[in-house]
C-alpha cells in the first residue's frame, strides 16, 4: 500500500504557518561636544633650550534643539454621534449621523532644549626629572645671558670713557645744549693739558756743620695753592 504523506498545514481549521510580525518605529537624537587638546606650552630660552610645561584647556559649549509641527494646531473638532436606538431594538436609528463637535485640545506644542556647559583638561608631563635638569638649564642660561650683558656694558662705559677723555684733551666738547653733551656729561679730566697735578713733596736738608746743634728742617716745594 502505497500512500502520499501530508503535512500539516491546519489545526483544527486554523493555518499553522508561522508568520510573525513586529513593529517598531523610534527617534535618537545624539549630540556629543569634542574636545580638542593642544600641545605643550612650550618656552625658548635661547641655545636650544626649550621646556615645556603643565597645559590646561578650556572650552566652554552652548548647545540647543528645537522640535515643532507643522500646521501647528491647538484643537481639532471630534465628531459626536447620534447614537439614539428610540426602539431599543439594538439598533442604531440614524448611524453615521454627526449631531455636532466638541472642540479638543490636540497637546502640540513646540520642544527646545538649551544646554550650556564647561570642559576642561589638565595635562602635565609625567618624567618630572627632566623637567628639574630643563628648569636648571634655564637658570644657567639666564645667569650667562645676564653675565655677557654685563660684559657689554661695562665694555661700552669704558669706550665712552675713553673717547670722552681723548676728546676733552683735544678741546673738543659738545654744546652744553646738545642732546649729546650728556654722553659725556659724566666724565672728569684730571690733568689737562699743560698743568701740573697739584702736589708736594717734603725733603730733609742736613743741618750745616757749626759748634750749635741746629735741628732739621723741612723744605716743602710744590704749586701754590
Amino acid at each position: 500500500m502505497v500512500a502520499t504523506p501530508a503535512y500539516a498545514a491546519d489545526v483544527g481549521g486554523v493555518s499553522a504557518t508561522a508568520n510573525p510580525i513586529a513593529n517598531s518605529s523610534g527617534s535618537v537624537t545624539n549630540q556629543a561636544i569634542q574636545v580638542l587638546q593642544g600641545p605643550y606650552i612650550t618656552n625658548q630660552y635661547g641655545n636650544g633650550i626649550a621646556c615645556q610645561g603643565p597645559t590646561m584647556n578650556v572650552t566652554p559649549y552652548v548647545t540647543g534643539t528645537g522640535s515643532f509641527k507643522r500646521p501647528f494646531e491647538h484643537t481639532y473638532q471630534d465628531p459626536v454621534y447620534d447614537v439614539h436606538d428610540a426602539n431599543d431594538d439594538g439598533q442604531i436609528d440614524n448611524p453615521g449621523n454627526i449631531l455636532y463637535y466638541v472642540p479638543t485640545r490636540t497637546g502640540q506644542q513646540d520642544g527646545y532644549n538649551l544646554s550650556i556647559g564647561l570642559s576642561a583638561t589638565w595635562s602635565k608631563p609625567l618624567d618630572k626629572k627632566l623637567q628639574e635638569l630643563c628648569k636648571s638649564a634655564v637658570t644657567t642660561q639666564i645667569n650667562l645671558q645676564n653675565q655677557i650683558y654685563a660684559n657689554k656694558r661695562l665694555d661700552f662705559e669704558l669706550a665712552r670713557l675713553k673717547n670722552c677723555g681723548e676728546l676733552m684733551k683735544a678741546g673738543i666738547v659738545f654744546h652744553p645744549q646738545s642732546q649729546y653733551a650728556a654722553v659725556c656729561a659724566d666724565v672728569k679730566l684730571i690733568n689737562p693739558p699743560g698743568t701740573l697735578p697739584n702736589h708736594t713733596h717734603s725733603i730733609k736738608a742736613n743741618p750745616p756743620v757749626t759748634n750749635d746743634a741746629s735741628s732739621l728742617k723741612t723744605i716743602s716745594i710744590g704749586n701754590p695753592e
